[in-house]
């Protein structure tokens, strides 16, 4: 080997390892980080999701309006977490992904990816 392919390889590996997008990503790692994302977030979501909205500590209470809901906290998110229940119908899910796929009635996964573009997650 050439003493200046030495030097050049060297150089290469000095190079700090930056990794490329993982566009192979489970599924469960998609949510996750998704959910990680829109962790922050949750709150200014569900408002825009959600009509006529109160708090109650962590909690958002609402209307549910996937259904001629009348009663302000029958349906409910916490703010933290994602978890989310509708009391009336028994529907309930973990994080604000299960939440949007409920509210707008699509499968999990869509849901994901069009929740990474309001968050900014490349998916």
């Amino acid at each position: 080997m050439h003493p200046s392919e030495i030097s050049m390889s060297r150089r290469r590996r000095q190079r700090p390892f930056r990794p490329k997008p993982n566009y192979n990503a489970s599924t469960s790692d998609i949510f996750r980080e998704v959910n990680e994302a829109a962790r922050g977030q949750i709150r200014e979501l569900a408002e825009r999701w959600l009509s006529k909205t109160r708090r109650s500590g962590d909690n958002l209470l609402a209307l549910n309006p996937t259904r001629n809901d009348k009663n302000i906290g029958s349906f409910s998110i916490n703010t933290r977490s994602g978890v989310w229940a509708d009391f009336a119908t028994g529907d309930s899910g973990a994080d604000i992904v299960s939440f949007y796929a409920y509210l707008h009635d699509t499968t999990q996964i869509e849901a994901a990816r069009e929740l990474a573009k309001l968050v900014g997650v490349r998916v």
